[in-house]
């Protein structure tokens, strides 16, 4: 499979399949493809799996599009601004990436639902207690709100991180909630009472413009509805 991504921050990823190959999707992500791509319906992963994906924020069912009689196109634009992210997963590699995050996949790759492991994390790290694993071999392609910005953690270095700006990190970085210092930096700092940490070894990608943050700007400029 051959792949582009076009568009700047209103991306989409135009994917060129051969006979025969077969690419998923969730629900819905599909925006344009040839005549000879054939769709296919289904709860990959079985009833449990499709529950899964459903508590990760996905669909319940998967499509899947095949190409048939000879080469075809099929594009998955990004539903809002950001950024489209492709990852090549080797076999049994991970990547664990915020709700909504995954587009589309080769059909070698796997989706499932990832728990965080300490209880506190999942009530404050402002993604809830769920997030989702992605497993290789194959190519997965990611949408992320605004820039993406990568950093690579040594082991045991830290980053603190605003909550709703992690987008991904790879299964290697430690994952916690630690609470702000201060009351007056809780009360006035505007940036809530707690915030993410995640602990090297391994990769941490970060988002600027979290869809929560950008709905907020939003609606802060909406008439007040009248009495």
């Amino acid at each position: 499979m051959e792949y582009e991504i076009k568009g700047a921050n209103l991306p989409v990823v135009i994917c060129r399949l051969n006979s025969g190959e077969k690419i998923v999707s969730q629900a819905g992500a599909m925006g344009w493809m040839s005549e000879n791509i054939k769709m296919d319906t289904n709860m990959k992963g079985g009833l449990m799996g499709g529950i899964g994906r459903m508590f990760s924020g996905e669909s319940l069912f998967l499509n899947t599009f095949a190409s048939s009689g000879g080469p075809g196109i099929i594009a998955f634009p990004s539903s809002f601004p950001g950024r489209i992210l492709a990852l090549e997963l080797k076999s049994g590699e991970s990547i664990i990436a915020q709700k909504d995050a995954f587009l589309a996949a080769e059909e070698s790759v796997t989706l499932e639902v990832y728990f965080k492991k300490k209880i506190s994390s999942g009530l404050f790290g402002g993604e809830g207690f769920i997030l989702q694993k992605i497993t290789g071999p194959g190519i997965v392609f990611l949408e992320f709100d605004g820039h993406i910005e990568e950093y690579d953690l040594a082991s045991r270095e830290t980053m603190r991180v605003d909550t709703g700006h992690v987008a991904m990190f790879e299964s290697s970085v430690e994952f916690d909630v630690v609470s702000v210092k201060g009351m007056k930096n809780v009360l006035f700092g505007g940036e809530g009472l707690f915030l993410t940490t995640l602990t090297g070894p391994g990769k941490v990608y970060l988002q600027t413009m979290p869809i929560q943050n950008l709905a907020g700007q939003i609606y802060k400029i909406f008439p007040s509805k009248p009495d």
